[in-house]
């Protein structure tokens, strides 16, 4: 009787060792739940920051991820329909991660292959928080998903409508860093 539940007890124990580690996302520059620095605020529409995205890491990415994307997603917009602020996709199944300001337009520090689709404010890169003075701190969505595909069929005109449903069509799976910014 007391090997079988010493059986039973190393089964479980095996069976929980072996579970995979959670897909995650972490940032050296922002925090979940705490709000963005002027450094990832939008310059220009009356915002005076730094247009820089942030440093991003993510892990334990599911089994038969074949390509990431990024988004930035601001859901307080005051629009009916949010706000896209970055649209990253095309990333090689081996990224780990972005370094500060791989959001630029150019895209000069991204791999090979990436593409940036068009924010809301009319052009390709990120496109840093500036939501309207008064308004209550939006939620900026940091996004990463896990794709099945090895690219998504769009291009740098792709709206962020339509980077969403491609991606919503194709992720394994998705993890997000929300991060909070008002003025």
């Amino acid at each position: 009787m007391n090997n079988r539940f010493l059986l039973g007890a190393l089964s479980l124990g095996l069976s929980l060792g072996a579970h995979a580690a959670e897909f995650s996302v972490s940032s050296d520059d922002i925090r979940d739940g705490q709000p963005l620095s002027q450094r990832e605020v939008f310059r220009g529409f009356g915002c005076e920051g730094d247009n820089t995205s942030p440093q991003l890491s993510w892990k334990n990415a599911p089994p038969g991820t074949r390509s990431f994307a990024v988004t930035v997603y601001d859901p307080d917009a005051p629009t009916g329909s949010g706000w896209w602020h970055w649209t990253l996709f095309n990333l090689p199944s081996t990224t780990q991660g972005l370094p500060r300001g791989a959001g630029s337009p150019s895209g000069e520090q991204l791999p090979p292959g990436a593409a940036q689709g068009r924010t809301d404010y009319g052009q390709p890169g990120f496109g840093g928080a500036c939501p309207p003075t008064g308004d209550k701190p939006h939620r900026y969505q940091f996004t990463v998903w896990a794709l099945k595909v090895d690219k998504l069929p769009l291009d740098a005109q792709a709206s962020g409508a339509m980077v969403g449903y491609m991606l919503n069509a194709n992720a394994l799976a998705k993890t997000t860093l929300t991060a909070t910014y008002g003025r």
